[in-house]
């Protein structure tokens, strides 16, 4: 399921839930709601998107630009 936040881009999961906790190692995420251990893709029924732990893309701009290109 995807969220209606940033034109359906972003899929649930739990690494981007507001009840999960992520260890250095990053391989698990520990759900404080469920109360287990989960996998970092996986989603359950009290899953809520928490906005601050999404990584934004980057974006990388391609072409030839010259210093006369920024020059007012």
């Amino acid at each position: 399921m995807a969220l209606k936040l940033f034109k359906g881009e972003i899929d649930a999961k739990c690494a981007l839930c507001e009840f999960a906790e992520i260890p250095d190692g990053g391989d698990v995420v520990i759900c404080r709601k469920v109360g287990g251990i989960m996998f970092p893709e996986s989603k359950c029924r009290k899953y809520k998107y928490d906005p601050l732990k999404r990584v934004p893309r980057t974006f990388v701009f391609t072409g030839d630009f010259s210093e006369d290109d920024f020059k007012l």
